[in-house]
């Protein structure tokens, strides 16, 4: 359970958007919700603002219960200490920066709003530029009045639906290097939505993984990469060495579990909750990929040795990526990358054999499809 000031979110619902969420977010922590579109990222980030009235649900942060439909607890939005950042930032267009931040200001003494305004835009790197309109300001400039007037609310949760989409790279990265140096300061909560696997990875202290409408699972972006709960979940967070197999074996000793894949044994993690025979899903991220060397013996040579073709083979700057076929005419493709100047070395190109080693610790074991 989340602490008294941190975030709790319960929904659920059939229609017409089916949810049924369960999520937490500590003060001072960073959760990101990612998942395809109509998942109900932006769903849950407005039923936390209070614009979306769910039919079944609770919502409390701060150690303040903003939502508790059995009890007949609704807060209005105005009544909910949200700073909202939207994706198209909804400034008003004929106002200024500063005025467009003393819009949230309804609960500060009117003598002291534009000066806490000031304040506000210069903590976002705005200083000298009060008075622009936004069409006078460029897009990470736009962004930035947004969260100095989210942040007008004094806010307990932050919320941000895809902050970063209409800049430039360039500038994503410098508002990347804003917002981590902003959580430093603030102790709320903080929801970000966002498509992109890399900024969640890079933004959030977790990931919470959504499809259609139901949180999948909620975890450290390392452990949803290397350790997903289904095939679904590693999926959707882009892992694309999804396989079957069947448990043979455990070795507790050795902590391995093995299976067998294709007429091979492979040794995995140990993964006791699977019986001997079931038949299980298993991923390998590319880091647990090691390219044996035509020159001389690499490590892991004598673990999971796999023998195969070269289909694919895509320089791309330092780092190329490979897909190696295991098994002709099924669906056993192994992709990892490599760097380039490795690729050369050891002529990988389509139509070359090349032998690589699966880690065991990066094999992790999950249910086969259909199976809970």
């Amino acid at each position: 359970m989340a602490a008294a000031d941190g975030l709790r979110v319960e929904l659920a619902q059939e229609r017409p958007i089916p949810l049924d969420v369960r999520l937490e977010c500590a003060a001072g922590e960073v959760l990101a919700l990612v998942g395809p579109s109509g998942s109900g990222k932006s769903t849950i980030l407005r039923t936390i603002a209070g614009i979306y009235a769910p039919e079944h649900g609770r919502i409390a942060v701060g150690g303040e219960t903003w939502l508790a439909t059995d009890d007949g607890v609704r807060r209005s939005a105005r009544e909910r200490s949200v700073g909202f950042v939207f994706q198209h930032y909804a400034l008003f267009p004929h106002l200024s920066a500063q005025d467009n931040v003393i819009q949230a200001m309804g609960h500060v003494p009117a003598g002291e709003r534009r000066e806490r305004a000031r304040r506000l835009l210069e903590r976002t790197n705005l200083a000298g530029l009060e008075a622009r309109r936004p069409a006078q300001l460029s897009g990470g400039q736009q962004q930035r009045v947004a969260v100095a007037r989210a942040l007008a609310r004094d806010p307990k949760v932050l919320l941000l639906d895809e902050p970063f989409s209409a800049v430039d790279q360039v500038t994503r990265e410098k508002l990347y290097e804003e917002l981590a140096t902003l959580r430093r300061d603030l102790n709320i909560p903080m929801v970000l939505v966002t498509h992109a696997l890399d900024e969640a990875s890079m933004l959030a202290d977790r990931m919470c993984i959504l499809h259609r409408g139901t949180t999948l699972q909620t975890d450290t972006p390392h452990a949803m990469r290397t350790r997903p709960l289904s095939a679904l979940v590693a999926r959707l967070v882009g892992l694309k060495n999804i396989f079957e197999a069947e448990v043979t074996g455990h070795d507790a000793g050795r902590g391995l579990t093995l299976i067998r894949w294709f007429g091979a044994t492979l040794e995995a993690r140990h993964a006791p909750q699977f019986a001997v025979g079931a038949r299980v899903a298993w991923i390998v991220p590319p880091s647990h990929i090691v390219l044996h060397r035509r020159d001389r013996p690499s490590r892991g040579d004598r673990e999971n040795p796999i023998d195969g073709e070269v289909v694919r083979c895509l320089a791309m700057g330092e780092h190329t990526a490979v897909a190696l076929r295991v098994v002709t005419g099924e669906r056993a493709d192994l992709h990892f990358s490599v760097p380039t100047h490795a690729a050369h070395r050891n002529g990988l190109a389509p139509g070359a054999r090349a032998r690589i080693s699966l880690l065991a610790e990066g094999i992790h074991l999950m249910p086969a499809a259909g199976r809970k």
